[in-house]
């Protein structure tokens, strides 16, 4: 499945030199508002693996005011209730480290029991040789539609 790669927005007076995520959108842009964006990452063999990035640099949780932080977690939630219902993985996995890179930003992973590190973390060390999970061909359309649906049409 082909992959797009959105343009990197303009630089912004809020971002810091290098960080990845104000520089670009991250993976293939599915759904995006004024606040946050959902992409698809290309991330072999983890199929329908997919960020929530905060748009503007902001480094915790806690630093985003109270409307801020529900809106971003009813897309984290929305983006893993897509996720399960397209792909009907074993388990959802939500994490939110920024340790490599602080800017707020949540995996949202599905996970299947026979992929190549489950029952692990997909970072930590392989379990087993697994095939690569190929994601439908309209894949990307379905689950930018299903956000569409949930959350609304991007303005």
């Amino acid at each position: 499945m082909k992959m797009r790669e959105a343009a990197p927005e303009p630089s912004r007076p809020d971002a810091p030199a290098g960080c990845p995520y104000c520089a670009a959108p991250g993976g293939a842009l599915v759904w995006q508002d004024d606040r946050c964006r959902v992409v698809l990452v290309v991330a072999e063999p983890f199929a329908g693996f997919c960020r929530v990035v905060w748009n503007r640099h902001v480094r915790e949780m806690t630093d985003l005011e109270p409307g801020d932080r529900a809106h971003l977690m009813r897309v984290v939630f929305a983006t893993e209730a897509a996720l399960r219902s397209l792909l009907a993985p074993d388990k959802m996995n939500l994490a939110s480290l920024g340790n490599a890179v602080p800017h707020v930003h949540w995996h949202v992973i599905p996970r299947f029991a026979d992929d190549s590190h489950f029952p692990q973390t997909v970072w930590s060390a392989r379990q087993r040789e697994a095939a690569a999970r190929t994601l439908p061909a309209d894949f990307e359309r379905a689950l930018g539609a299903r956000l569409a649906g949930d959350l609304g049409m991007p303005g």
